[in-house]
């Protein structure tokens, strides 16, 4: 069970006086950290060690440390590549590709376990098409299985590290060429192309998975409303059909891709209403200030 309704950022190194005070507001459940958080690693644990004490039971800290472009802590931890890389060798060996991203889930998440961060929202499960670049090699394969057995063997590595997995970005935001922390993405197909190809690591993978991050993507020929903001695929797909128990993680509600929901209250209404359990609001104070009003 988390927490509380609310996952926030802290402003740099160490907590801040408003930061200890936001965090102590009932409907905040964590805190996400970003590459500003991090200057060592014995700073970071102390940074987690003291987020940790600040309630009872304590907050989660998260962290997107998926490899590649998206690694918030560098220096004094291992590079990891992005999971493309895996892609291409397992295009070679299949059973090299998948040793090696179960070895990277497994690092990725002693390292972070080390320092005390709770969990990462990894992996991601889009599949990688070419005219996304806001995914690009942050994924895994270009085909539903080649996903599905990379990913897998990623989450057996994170849970041999002591740490759950949380997929992203559902029902899949690799066709879409827009990026959705800037734009609006809009995919025209058909949910019959989309249950056939995008949505099939999602619905396989649904049991190894702590959590799911739906995308702020409009799937224009099945709802008018972004994924995140959607009852259709919060509930009937995420939930009923696929059966999925775990967290429903909102994207971040302070990305472009939310703005169609309204303003931050509006967003927060639309996200839970949907089915989203926990609503991220990340670089925006302000934002998340009004977040915590509305549920107050």
């Amino acid at each position: 069970m988390f927490p509380g309704t609310v996952m926030l950022d802290v402003a740099g190194l160490t907590l801040t006086e408003e930061d200890r005070t936001i965090l102590k507001h009932p409907q905040v459940g964590g805190v996400i950290l970003f590459s500003r958080n991090y200057q060592s690693v014995e700073q970071l644990r102390s940074l987690v060690a003291e987020v940790h004490t600040i309630r009872n039971p304590s907050l989660l800290v998260a962290v997107d440390q998926e490899g590649g472009r998206v690694q918030r802590f560098r220096e004094g931890f291992t590079r990891l590549p992005a999971a493309a890389r895996f892609g291409k060798i397992y295009d070679n060996d299949p059973d090299r590709g998948k040793y090696l991203a179960e070895l990277a889930g497994y690092i990725m998440a002693a390292e972070l376990r080390s320092v005390g961060v709770d969990f990462s929202f990894a992996p991601v499960l889009d599949l990688g098409r070419s005219m996304s670049t806001v995914i690009g090699d942050r994924a895994f394969h270009a085909t539903p299985n080649g996903v599905i057995e990379l990913a897998h063997a990623f989450i057996l590595g994170m849970r041999r590290g002591g740490m759950p997995a949380v997929g992203k970005h559902f029902p899949g935001h690799g066709a879409v060429a827009a990026d959705s922390h800037i734009d609006m993405p809009v995919d025209t197909r058909s949910f019959e192309e989309i249950s056939k190809t995008d949505l099939q690591p999602f619905q396989m993978l649904s049991k190894d998975l702590m959590g799911m991050m739906p995308a702020h993507v409009v799937y224009s020929e099945v709802d008018a409303l972004p994924a995140g903001f959607s009852r259709f695929w919060l509930q009937d797909i995420l939930r009923k059909k696929i059966g999925f128990l775990g967290t429903i993680f909102s994207d971040d509600l302070s990305m472009v891709g939310a703005e169609r929901a309204g303003d931050y209250a509006a967003r927060a209404r639309a996200a839970l209403s949907a089915g989203c359990d926990v609503l991220l609001v990340c670089n925006q104070r302000g934002g998340a200030k009004k977040t915590l009003q509305s549920l107050s």
